[in-house]
C-alpha cells in the first residue's frame, strides 16, 4: 500500500480555519502587535519572534516551570522552553532568589565576584575542560574563539558544517551551493564574502572533511556534535572519532558547540559520549534563563593563550565585553548548575522525551505516513521524511506549510512547540500528561489532514 498524500488544498482549508480560531483566542495579543508595529522594527523585540504561527505574535504574560501563560489567559504546556535557554523550566525559584540577591548588591562591576571560581570549577567538572571564559551569549562565546583559534594557528579560515547554526557569527552563516561557499539564505549583508572567511563540510561525510582540512588553511572546525539548529540530525557511528582523528592529523582545533546539545546530559555531548574537544561553547541554558555563556579550553590551548590573555591591550582584543561576567550572571549560573542540569533532572526529563518519540512514531505508523521522528537526550523532533543524515537533506525537507499548520492547530489547543521546527524539549517541569496531550493533539491534526 501506497504511503498516504498530503491533500494540499485540504492543508489550505484546514489552515485558514486555524488562522480564524487563532485570532479569535487572542484579542490582546492582537492589540499589543498592533502597538507595538507601530514603534518596534518588524512589532517585535527581536525579528525571529514572527516566525510563530498566527498572524500576529502570542505575547507572554508570565511563565513558570513547564507553563506559559499569554495575556488573553491562556495557558500552554511549554514544548519550547525559550528554544532552550529555559531547559531548566521557567522561573526557578532558586535562582530568582540568587538573581534577587546579587541585584540587591550590585550588578555589574567590572571586578570577579566570589561566585567566579565556584562556577569554572563546575564547567570544568561537568565538561572535562580544565580553563574557562564567560561571555553573555554563545554567539559572543563562539565569536571569541574563532578569533583565539585563527591568532593560535595563524591561519585564516574557519570551517563548519553546512547548514549549521551558532548565533549571529559572521563566518558561521555559510553554506555549501554545490561546491561553493555561499551565504546561507536570509543572511543579511555579509561583511565579505564568505568564501574568504569560511570552509563548509557536510556533515556525517569524513572524506569531505578530511579533503577540506587537507588544503591547510583552516584554523579551527566549529561544529554542534549532532545538528540541532536545522533538526535533529544525529552522528553516524565512528563519526565523531573519525572527526577528532581527521583535525588533530591536520593540526586543526576543534571546537564543540554544546548549547543545544547539553540536552544530552549534565555534561552534554561532550561528557555523554567521550569527546575530546580543545575549546567548548555552552550557552543559555547555564544561567536559568538569564543572559550568559562560556567557554571552555584544554590545557594546551589555555597554556598558548596565557600570554596574550594578559596582554596590556586584551581590552581591545575583540574578546570580552563590559558586561561580560558580570556579578548577576554569575549568580544565576552557580544557582542553576548547583540545583539543575545535573543527572537527577535528566533522568526526568530524558524518558519524557523517549515517550513523545514513541507517542508520534504510533501517530505516524497509525496513518502510514513516511515520516519520522529522531531524538537527543531530552530532545525531540518529527520529520516529513526519513531522518536526514546531513544538513542540505534537512533543509530539504522542510515543508513551511505542513509544519505551519502543525504548529498553529498544537498553539490553538494548548501545546507550544518550538516555532523554527517541529523541536520539543522536555525539563524536569513537565509530566507524562504534557507528553499525552501533545500526542493527543497531534493525532487528531493528523487525522484532520488524511480525512
Amino acid at each position: 500500500m501506497s504511503a498516504p498524500v498530503v491533500d494540499r488544498a485540504r492543508l489550505a482549508e484546514l489552515r485558514a480555519v486555524e488562522e480564524r480560531r487563532f485570532a479569535e483566542l487572542h484579542p490582546r495579543s492582537a492589540a499589543l502587535a498592533a502597538e507595538a508595529s507601530g514603534s518596534l522594527l518588524a512589532g517585535v523585540p527581536m525579528p525571529w519572534m514572527t516566525r510563530w504561527p498566527g498572524a500576529f505574535p502570542v505575547f507572554c504574560d508570565s511563565a513558570s516551570g513547564a507553563r506559559l501563560v499569554d495575556v488573553d489567559g491562556l495557558e500552554y504546556v511549554d514544548l519550547c522552553l525559550g528554544d532552550t535557554g529555559a531547559m531548566t523550566g521557567h522561573a526557578l525559584p532558586q535562582v530568582a532568589e540568587a538573581v534577587a540577591a546579587q541585584a540587591a548588591r550590585g550588578i555589574t562591576t567590572m571586578l570577579p565576584s566570589p561566585d567566579a571560581a565556584w562556577v569554572g570549577q563546575e564547567l570544568a567538572r561537568r565538561f572535562g575542560l580544565p580553563r574557562w571564559q564567560l561571555a553573555l551569549s554563545a554567539t559572543d562565546a563562539n565569536r571569541f574563539v574563532l578569533r583565539f583559534a585563527r591568532h593560535l594557528t595563524g591561519r585564516p579560515r574557519v570551517a563548519v558544517m553546512d547548514w549549521c547554526y551558532h548565533g549571529t557569527v559572521d563566518e558561521t552563516l555559510a553554506v555549501l551551493d554545490g561546491d561553493r561557499v555561499v551565504p546561507r539564505p536570509g543572511a543579511l549583508g555579509p561583511q565579505v564574502d564568505v568564501a574568504q572567511t569560511t570552509a563548509v563540510v557536510p556533515f556525517n561525510d569524513l572524506d569531505a572533511l578530511d579533503r577540506r582540512l587537507a588544503q591547510g588553511d583552516v584554523a579551527c572546525l566549529l561544529m554542534e556534535p549532532a545538528l540541532t539548529n536545522i533538526g535533529i540530525v544525529l552522528p553516524e557511528d565512528g563519526y565523531l572519532a573519525g572527526v577528532r582523528e581527521v583535525t588533530r592529523r591536520h593540526d586543526v582545533l576543534l571546537v564543540v558547540d554544546e548549547t543545544h546539545t547539553l540536552c544530552a546530559g549534565p555534561g552534554g555531548a561532550t561528557a555523554a559520549w567521550g569527546l575530546e574537544p580543545d575549546l567548548l561553547v555552552v550557552g543559555k541554558p547555564i544561567g536559568g534563563g538569564v543572559p550568559v555563556a562560556a567557554y571552555g579550553l584544554s590545557a594546551a590551548v589555555a597554556d598558548r593563550l596565557s600570554g596574550p590573555m594578559l596582554g596590556h591591550e586584551i581590552d581591545v582584543a575583540g574578546v570580552g565585553g563590559t558586561l561580560t561576567g558580570n556579578a548577576l550572571s554569575l549568580a544565576a549560573v552557580r544557582a542553576t548548575l548547583s540545583t539543575c542540569l545535573r543527572e537527577e533532572d535528566f533522568a526526568i526529563a530524558v524518558p519524557l522525551a523517549e515517550r513523545f518519540a514513541a507517542g508520534v512514531a504510533g501517530v505516524i505508523e497509525q496513518h502510514g505516513l513516511p515520516w519520522h521522528v529522531q531524538r537527543l537526550g531530552c530532545r525531540a523532533e518529527y520529520w516529513f521524511c526519513p531522518p536526514p543524515r546531513d544538513g542540505a537533506a534537512a533543509a530539504a525537507a522542510v515543508d513551511e506549510d505542513l509544519e505551519g499548520f502543525l504548529h498553529l492547530w498544537s498553539l490553538n489547543r494548548g501545546v507550544l512547540l518550538t516555532p523554527f521546527h517541529n523541536m520539543a524539549l522536555f525539563s524536569p517541569a513537565h509530566t507524562a500528561a504534557d507528553v499525552d496531550r501533545h500526542t493527543a493533539v497531534f493525532g487528531e491534526a493528523v487525522a484532520a489532514l488524511l480525512g
